[in-house]
């Protein structure tokens, strides 16, 4: 795996060990980055949240692209180090924040964040549950984009959200949502 564009590009990105965690592939990641880019315009100065991070490689993307900041939420242990050494490969430490633990354990937010995304388990549900508690707890405002990656034949629906736009990319299926206004 690799940074698609920004500051970082092409540089590799570690994978944690085992198969806990299914990293997002090179072609699935470049066509999210280029459906939120043309939504956003720019990623300079916006603050992320990576969540089910696995490798951190969606946070990395976005921070190489000019993110101001990203938290990254992962649970397992082998994951959780591959997120650090890759910080530290980037020498991104000031800029990020690592939390291990569940998704669902996460607290209600001080401020609402500008992109949330998350690659949780397929065929879970654990993305749309995440969203609808993330929603209530104040992480997704009337500026936020949030990216869900899913098994291209889930459903999505979130009470609070709305889908702003979906693309297939081989088994995978993105989805950008916003709050419903």
């Amino acid at each position: 795996m690799r940074i698609i564009a920004g500051d970082w590009r092409g540089r590799n990105i570690v994978a944690p060990k085992g198969d806990l965690t299914r990293p997002t592939s090179d072609r699935t990641r470049e066509t999210l980055f280029s459906m939120l880019a043309s939504r956003l315009g720019s990623f300079d100065d916006i603050s992320v949240v990576d969540l089910f991070a696995g490798s951190g490689a969606l946070g990395l993307e976005a921070l190489s692209r000019g993110a101001a900041s990203c938290l990254f939420v992962e649970q397992e242990s082998e994951a959780v180090k591959a997120i650090r050494a890759n910080i530290d490969t980037f020498d991104a430490r000031t800029r990020t924040q690592v939390q291990q633990g569940s998704v669902m354990a996460l607290a209600p937010a001080k401020v609402p964040h500008d992109l949330i995304l998350l690659d949780p388990p397929y065929d879970t549900g654990a993305g749309q549950v995440a969203l609808d508690r993330m929603a209530r707890l104040g992480w997704i405002g009337s500026a936020s984009w949030i990216a869900l990656e899913t098994r291209k034949d889930e459903d999505i629906a979130v009470k609070a959200l709305e889908i702003e736009s979906e693309r297939v990319v081989g088994k995978a299926k993105l989805t950008l949502l916003r709050l419903k206004d």
